[in-house]
């Protein structure tokens, strides 16, 4: 398969994958979600959209250079194994936070995430680091986002 044919595949799956959250999310932001006390450093809503639609292209970038660009291997193998763990917690992030509204469990997903997102950097790196930097946003983003999840867990219990 051509490299720029995996290129789409994977910015396609991970959005869509990613975006399905928002069917949960958006019918929370106007109930529940509105009436929690927030953490400072909250940005408006309307700017989580763009960011994860940026994050996730990035994501699926990576995934794409490293599945075309890296001899298959034990080592590619373990490098899948992070992705694909960072990428089930991710998925499952939402529908905890905002579907089961349980910010506890969230925050230990969220932490999980941040390990197994540092993870899949790590063993991406020495096979292809445009692969690996191409996380390092979604990284910093996800600390970020932990913070927050902190914050209202927090602030809320």
């Amino acid at each position: 398969m051509k490299f720029w044919v995996k290129v789409i595949l994977c910015v396609v799956v991970v959005n869509l994958l990613g975006g399905a959250g928002a069917l949960i999310t958006s019918s929370k932001i106007p109930t529940w979600y509105a009436f929690l006390e927030k953490p400072p450093g909250v940005p408006p809503n309307w700017i989580f959209g763009p960011v994860w639609t940026a994050l996730y292209t990035m994501i699926g970038i990576s995934i794409a250079r490293y599945w075309h660009l890296v001899q298959s291997g034990a080592e590619k193998n373990q490098g899948w194994i992070w992705m694909v763990t960072q990428m089930v917690l991710n998925l499952a992030w939402t529908p905890i936070f905002f579907g089961a509204n349980w910010l506890g469990v969230a925050l230990i997903v969220i932490v999980g995430m941040i390990v197994t997102i540092a993870g899949t950097i790590r063993k991406f790196r020495p096979q292809e680091k445009i692969a690996a930097f191409l996380l390092v946003p979604y990284f910093t983003w996800v600390c970020y986002a932990t913070y927050l999840n902190a914050g209202y867990w927090w602030l809320n219990r």
